[in-house]
């Protein structure tokens, strides 16, 4: 293999069953082929795809970006992947924090943890050297309790109770601030009897031209300065996510009462502005980023980002800031995603007719982390909680997946990103809100479908590049890929563009699509809730929010398999791999 810039051609393979360690090394094509991130942790993934998620074949995977570890913007951030506990799909999550940086810093692009430890322990990654330690006493430990037993420097990933009291929707968290939350990637990592990894890293990436790189940095910079979402007085970087919440409360596409409503009577004092009143804020963000979304408060508590913001006040009816608070820090310290927390609980009160006066959700929180009372079956998630007392339809879910804080009857091309997302109900696949609600990089109509087949295809395989480099999604509300390439050609000295981490984009999409098929997705799951079919959402102040047409969301869902190479009921075809060069299901 030639000399490689940007990567360091290096993949750590750990057993916990045998606490052994070996070495990899991948082809350089693929390395071309499936860049890093999420593509590459893809690649790894197809072959274990249709075992089980608690076999300890069933690998656990973290991976770098080549652009990880260096003075490329944004690039602080990794994948971990697995299999879903929740949903059966490919479940995947872009973390932030300096996990990613460390890892790379250790000499290595990526991490495979397969087996399954016969006691509880801890991995430590110091460089070249991984070491294993028996962790009893650190047994349904929260976050912080672990955290306050790692060293300073370096980076840790933990699990909290959730995971280890069979919470189907429990995270991981990296340094207690950054977290692998959608999907239960950490009941997959405390499956595996693994409480926690801390990695340490004491080399530098190598750059294959750091003049360039400089050159397209200061572009990107540019860009960013430029751009009112990223940098303006109330875009994201001053509020962070939060920022959204006055927004999407006023184009009535907040989701409130369990999706029953789409507008919340008591937004104005729960957006982003009160909680910097009230808690005062201070910026902080992953390594390598000058966006700094993230917000802590004046005696260093994280402020809830936008979804968790939104979900814990609209979607259950709660008129309380230091409940959301409070909610979002037993999240946070129990190992929980903050999202299907809150839509499972919005879910329970409605199909029991509760209401926020009447449900202490705070308690219920707590119940399902530690698998107590009603939370033993609340921790399965909102739709296998639902159909257990034959109440489905009131699971706002896609394949399992409780849907974040965008209404779908605002925004049709959310709903079709919703219905096809290989991961389940994510607006992060294809982030529609960029172009129907921030009107970047094209304003286009929210409120029909036509075009959106394409758009969602296009934006699908965009980020899944993005996610590959990695690079943070956000900040393509300012640059594309074709600055990115620029930076990517910087760093590694492969001579690729715009299309070409496109097309790269492409053919690691697809590769989720297949294993989703493996595991019997088709067109029957990539679907919505009926209510968004049948239900109007809050109409007011001259804006109409009717149901979704059915009709019309089955014809954008049929053009989006057209354009994506699926048959007409979403599978992939031979013809299609073939093309995109990746191996066919025997």
């Amino acid at each position: 293999m030639p000399e490689l810039f940007g990567w360091t051609g290096k993949v750590l393979c750990i057993n916990l069953t045998d606490k052994s360690s070996a070495i990899l090394n991948p082809p350089d094509i693929i390395y071309r082929e499936f860049i890093g991130g999420k593509g590459m942790a893809g690649w790894y993934l197809r072959p274990h795809c249709t075992k089980p998620w608690d076999s300890p074949e069933m690998p656990l995977i973290f991976f770098t970006g080549p652009l990880v570890d260096t003075e490329s913007p944004t690039s602080g951030r990794f994948t971990v992947m697995s299999m879903s506990p929740l949903t059966g799909t490919v479940g995947d999550s872009s973390a932030g924090g300096k996990f990613g940086t460390e890892m790379k810093r250790a000499g290595w692009d990526g991490i495979i943890i397969t087996g399954r430890s016969s006691s509880l322990c801890g991995l430590s990654v110091m460089d070249g050297n991984v070491e294993f330690s028996d962790v009893p006493h650190l047994k349904k430990k929260v976050i912080s309790e672990i955290f306050s037993t790692q060293p300073s420097k370096g980076s840790t990933a933990a699990v909290g109770p959730a995971a280890e009291n069979g919470v189907l929707f429990a995270n991981i968290s990296f340094d207690g601030h950054s977290f692998a939350s959608r999907n239960g990637l950490g009941l997959v990592m405390a499956a595996k009897g693994l409480k926690y990894i801390h990695i340490e890293g004491s080399g530098k990436t190598k750059v294959f031209n750091s003049e360039e790189l400089s050159a397209a940095r200061e572009d990107i910079f540019r860009l960013v300065a430029a751009s009112p979402v990223l940098k303006g007085e109330q875009g994201i970087s001053e509020y962070g996510t939060g920022a959204f919440y006055d927004l999407i409360h006023s184009r009535r596409m907040m989701p409130t009462e369990n999706f029953r409503k789409t507008q919340f009577s008591h937004a104005e004092g729960m957006n982003a502005w009160n909680y910097k009143q009230k808690y005062g804020t201070e910026k902080t963000g992953c390594s390598g980023c000058h966006i700094l979304c993230k917000k802590n408060s004046n005696n260093g508590e994280p402020i809830p980002e936008f979804d968790e913001m939104s979900h814990f006040s609209a979607l259950i009816g709660n008129t309380e800031i230091g409940k959301v608070i409070e909610a979002s820090h037993i999240c946070r310290e129990t190992g929980m995603d903050p999202v299907s927390a809150a839509s499972t609980i919005a879910c329970y009160m409605e199909i029991n007719n509760l209401t926020c006066e009447t449900t202490d959700f705070i308690n219920i929180l707590e119940d399902i982390s530690q698998s107590r009372g009603e939370g033993n079956t609340l921790k399965l998630g909102s739709f296998k909680y639902a159909s257990l007392s034959g109440n489905s339809g009131y699971s706002m879910s896609v394949k399992g997946l409780e849907l974040p804080a965008y209404d779908p009857r605002g925004a049709y091309g959310m709903a079709l990103a919703y219905a096809v997302s290989t991961r389940g109900g994510c607006h992060m696949r294809a982030n529609p809100v960029s172009h129907e609600i921030l009107r970047k990089p094209v304003a286009t109509d929210r409120f029909t479908f036509s075009g959106k087949a394409r758009i969602i295809k296009l934006a699908e395989d965009m980020y899944a590049a993005a996610d590959s480099l990695t690079a943070c999604k956000f900040i393509f509300f300012g640059a594309s890929l074709e600055e990115y390439s620029r930076v990517f050609r910087a760093v590694t000295g492969v001579e690729l563009y715009g299309a070409d981490l496109i097309a790269a984009g492409e053919k690691i999409y697809y590769n989720e699509r297949v294993m989703n098929y493996l595991n019997g997705f088709s067109s029957e799951e990539d679907d919505l809730p009926e209510r968004f079919f049948i239900s109007e959402g809050t109409s007011g102040d001259g804006l109409s929010i009717p149901p979704l047409n059915r009709e019309e969301f089955l014809e954008a869902r049929k053009k989006y398999y057209k354009v994506r190479g699926l048959t007409p009921d979403g599978k992939p075809t031979k013809e299609k791999c073939d093309e995109l060069g990746l191996e066919w299901i025997n």
